[in-house]
């Protein structure tokens, strides 16, 4: 199957690509189309946003289009940033500034835990989509740690591990996060399927 994978985040493509990884799967990036429709992303769940993405370049492709949306939930401010993840310092994003000011309101709170939670969107080049979710529970640390990763990635320790995702291997990374998660749920429902050519979602 060609399957566009509805990004312009270099970063998460090679992310998706090498979880999802099969050899009857070539995935495309949004970068081979050209010059493609703007999306914005505003709805308020990550469910909503990556339909959004998946249903707008699935009809203008027809191809198969997967799309994601994540981003970082902290229990102390009331799952803030959210779905304004990516752009919760102001636009054009930028991931230091949304640390910065992450950091900035998380100072001298206590509570550190945090999520990161991924919804992910498989739509059929009519349109119609299919969704799946994952998380990854963990705390915050109080100043930026590695060189890796990206977004919150320099903040964020998973559970049952001393390291951020911006200090470990992105092998592991790949087994913890919430975008793991959701790919591998993904798989397990839509496995056979992306192992196929069919023109649309079964009835």
């Amino acid at each position: 199957m060609r399957l566009l994978i509805a990004t312009g985040n270099r970063h998460k493509f090679i992310e998706i690509s090498a979880i999802l990884n099969s050899p009857r799967l070539v995935m495309i990036s949004m970068s081979e189309l050209g010059e493609v429709p703007s999306v914005v992303e505003d709805g308020v769940t990550f469910e909503a946003n990556a339909i959004k993405k998946a249903v707008t370049l699935a009809r203008f492709s027809g191809l198969w289009t997967l799309a994601d949306d994540s981003g970082l939930e902290v229990e102390a401010l009331g799952g803030e940033p959210g779905v304004w993840s990516a752009r919760y310092a102001g636009e054009p994003s930028n991931d230091a500034a949304n640390n910065d000011k992450l950091l900035r309101k998380m100072t001298g709170v206590v509570n550190r835990r945090a999520r990161f939670r991924c919804a992910i969107a498989l739509v059929d080049p009519m349109g119609r989509a299919r969704t799946v979710s994952g998380a990854c529970e963990g705390t915050l640390r109080d100043q930026p740690r590695g060189a890796g990763g990206f977004g919150y990635d320099p903040l964020f320790v998973p559970c049952g591990q001393s390291l951020t995702f911006a200090e470990i291997a992105s092998e592991v990374k790949n087994g913890l996060s919430h975008r793991a998660q959701a790919l591998t749920l993904a798989v397990q429902e839509w496995g056979g399927l992306l192992e196929s050519e069919p023109e649309c979602w079964p009835v």
